[in-house]
């Protein structure tokens, strides 16, 4: 009987182009449910996908400073990820999320 050998899953050596990666950087923001350090992981993903040394240079940090931001352990600062974000070539969008009635309630609304 042959047994099966198994490799640990890297996302990022399936993350090729621009497309695929801000594919899956929207994936983790509608997952994270306000996970910083789900993002950071996440960045952190596409940032060994691209080159980790380059995304460095280009977010103005050092390597080692990088791998500690968006290791998944703790929530990076938003100016680090904007940083990397840029850096990555990406960038962050706001849409309105979908909400409750109660929500929708304007000020005048709740007066009557």
């Amino acid at each position: 009987m042959t047994k099966t050998q198994t490799t640990r899953y890297d996302v990022a050596e399936h993350l090729r182009t621009p497309e695929e990666m801000a594919a899956y950087l929207e994936a983790c923001l509608e997952e994270a449910n306000g996970d910083a350090a789900f993002i950071a992981k996440a960045l952190g993903d596409i940032a060994r996908a691209k080159g980790m040394s380059q995304v460095a240079r280009d977010a103005g940090l050092s390597r080692e400073s990088l791998y500690n931001a968006l290791s998944g352990e703790r929530s990076p600062g938003f100016d680090t990820i904007l940083k990397v974000i840029s850096a990555l070539g990406l960038k962050l969008h706001a849409q309105v999320a979908l909400i409750s009635p109660v929500q929708q309630a304007t000020p005048a609304d709740t007066k009557k």
